[in-house]
């Protein structure tokens, strides 16, 4: 009679099957990180954040994270204060024209924005500069269009504003931290009635860059719209990012975040 043999697997055996499969899943979870960013939609937007890492996106990691499928900055009395604008940026692409929406809650006192058509500043590391969609926890400035390390303030909340081609220095046209030739062609609404459609926890954002025509949009209303006419100092294409501003206790959550390329 032929006796049943269990078959015995060794210790080094069950080690590598154990790292294949942790492996296989390791694989797995990244192929669906990686698919949930590229995804594109019906209406042709593109997730350019998977949802639970920062693959595709470069900054400082002391302030930036993931949680509960939101990218989050903050800055607590703890950390090390920043120096200067901090921002994570977007590193597999530089649109040019495009739509974009997100999903952000900011704390009542933090200071940010959505930048886009960017470059980097040599020397500030995670430093950009460029176009963004203005965003505070105190809504002073959310929606207008503020340029980072150039022209500053070109349009504020509630205005439809022209930039003229110009020949002098930014130093001796930003006044006050505003482009002051600015044109202002027509009102949206009053700051202060638009302030209204602004919600106290999440919101929605959307930046419409087409040409040199640059509108933002905050829960569907139209916040600011700029043509910019200025050839010396637009810009065409170029990175996005989202910032942390220094001298701030905050913290800033986004998700959601979508891109459509316009042809």
């Amino acid at each position: 009679m032929t006796k049943n043999v269990k078959p015995q697997v060794s210790f080094y055996g069950f080690i590598l099957l154990t790292f294949a499969i942790c492996s296989c899943n390791s694989s797995t979870t990244e192929n669906k990180n990686e698919e949930a960013q590229n995804a594109t939609d019906s209406s042709g937007f593109v997730s350019i954040f998977d949802g639970s890492t920062l693959n595709g996106w470069e900054g400082d990691t002391a302030v930036w994270h993931v949680l509960d499928g939101a990218i989050v900055g903050q800055v607590t009395a703890a950390s090390t204060p920043l120096k200067a604008n901090t921002f994570l940026i977007w590193k597999d692409g530089k649109p040019g024209d495009f739509e974009l929406t997100a999903e952000y809650e900011i704390s009542p006192e933090g200071n940010s924005g959505i930048q886009y058509r960017s470059e980097e500043v040599e020397g500030v590391p995670f430093g950009l500069r460029g176009y963004q969609m203005d965003i505070d926890g105190a809504n002073t400035y959310t929606g207008q269009n503020y340029e980072e390390r150039a022209r500053s303030i070109m349009a504020f909340r509630g205005q439809k504003v022209t930039l003229p081609p110009v020949t002098d220095s930014l130093s001796n046209l930003v006044k006050n931290n505003v482009w002051s030739v600015a044109v202002v062609n027509d009102s949206l609404g009053n700051s202060d009635s638009l302030k209204a459609k602004i919600n106290a926890r999440w919101n929605t954002c959307r930046i419409v860059a087409k040409g040199n025509h640059l509108q933002h949009y905050i829960n569907g209303v139209l916040m600011c719209d700029v043509t910019d006419n200025d050839t010396t100092n637009r810009k065409e294409t170029g990175l996005i990012g989202l910032q942390l501003h220094a001298g701030h206790i905050m913290k800033v959550s986004f998700k959601n975040i979508r891109l459509k390329e316009l042809k």
